[in-house]
């Protein structure tokens, strides 16, 4: 294998990983304030809330567009075992994006007819959640695969395992979701979303100690990576980090912080991420295809790469611009809109 045809697919690898983290951290907390919306019944609360995330939550979503689009781009072998082994939950996510997108703005021009459009909203981002777990966990437990092709049943990424790490990402994106209302809120929606975050962290906690537990008891190669010697000294800081940030980010919750959580909070679903990564490199779709196996020729990689060289930066640049602008707490009865 050329230098070309070795490094150009790890340097797409880590661009799609880099998307897929983003979208994590930056869609998470909007999806999350939308699974929390429930547990707050006041209007204003939740018009509050809403405003919060006004601002960000439609250019969060490029970095869906963008991971997906490099998966395609740069790895279409795997882009088509993954699209048709997940059909369905992938609709789901499609589907519940759309409705919560549509909610979020026909609420504010609904009024005072706009339950329907809380409902929506609320179940569109808790679906989203779920969905993103459904296909993870689908991932995981590994996909039948056979001559590049996906060779399993329609509903074989259907499983207690996936279902559980549903679970797991809707309680996870309902912590980043609270710890943002700490951090952009006042009064009594800050002073609730406390209240949610601490059963929410020992909850995220849970659905992490039993992943960690499962997936190495049902996958081989995965216990083999990080249960044998010398993988597991190397690795042992991963779980201490998890519990060091989870430490924090329950003092940061009593003490009154308003950044500390929420850093916390992205900072245990991004330890998360790299303890999948680390289970799973260098497969694209474990244990059939790797990296290299699934990339497309190099002059394709070579000229998407130039287009993300230009692409990238302003992705980067739009979104600490408008971070930076929108800084600060929003107040009962402010907005954006």
């Amino acid at each position: 294998m050329s230098d070309t045809g070795y490094w150009l697919p790890i340097i797409l690898y880590l661009l799609v990983g880099f998307a897929v983290a983003m979208y994590v951290v930056l869609d998470g907390f909007d999806l999350g304030i939308g699974i929390l919306f429930p547990f707050f019944k006041k209007e204003e609360e939740r018009d509050q809330i809403m405003n919060s995330v006004a601002p960000f939550w439609d250019g969060n979503e490029t970095w869906l567009v963008l991971g997906g689009v490099a998966l395609w781009a740069g790895f279409p072998k795997a882009f088509a075992v993954i699209l048709p082994a997940l059909y369905l939950p992938i609709i789901v996510l499609l589907l519940a994006l759309i409705f919560r997108g549509v909610a979020f703005e026909f609420r504010w021009v609904a009024k005072p007819h706009h339950r329907k459009w809380d409902i929506a909203f609320a179940a569109g981002s808790t679906m989203a959640a779920f969905a993103q777990g459904l296909m993870l966990g689908g991932v995981l437990q590994e996909i039948t695969v056979a001559n590049f092709q996906f060779a399993g049943r329609p509903l074989e990424w259907l499983t207690p395992f996936s279902i559980m790490c549903g679970f797991g990402v809707v309680a996870g994106y309902a912590l980043i979701g609270a710890a943002w209302l700490m951090m952009k809120t006042e009064g009594e929606v800050e002073q609730h979303a406390r209240r949610l975050g601490r059963p929410l962290l020992l909850l995220l906690l849970a659905f992490i100690a039993l992943v960690s537990i499962w997936t190495p008891l049902q996958v081989e190669r995965i216990a083999e990576r990080w249960f044998s010697l010398p993988n597991m000294l190397f690795l042992s800081p991963v779980p201490f980090a998890t519990l060091l940030l989870a430490g924090l980010l329950w003092h940061g919750i009593r003490k009154g912080a308003t950044l500390l959580p929420f850093l916390c909070a992205v900072g245990l679903f991004l330890l998360a991420y790299l303890g999948i990564v680390i289970s799973n490199v260098p497969y694209l779709v474990p244990p059939s295809i790797t990296v290299w196996e699934a990339a497309s020729h190099p002059s394709s990689q070579l000229f998407f790469l130039i287009g993300m060289a230009i692409l990238l930066p302003m992705i980067l640049a739009y979104t600490v611009l408008v971070f930076w602008l929108f800084r600060g707490k929003i107040r009962s009865g402010e907005g954006y809109h």
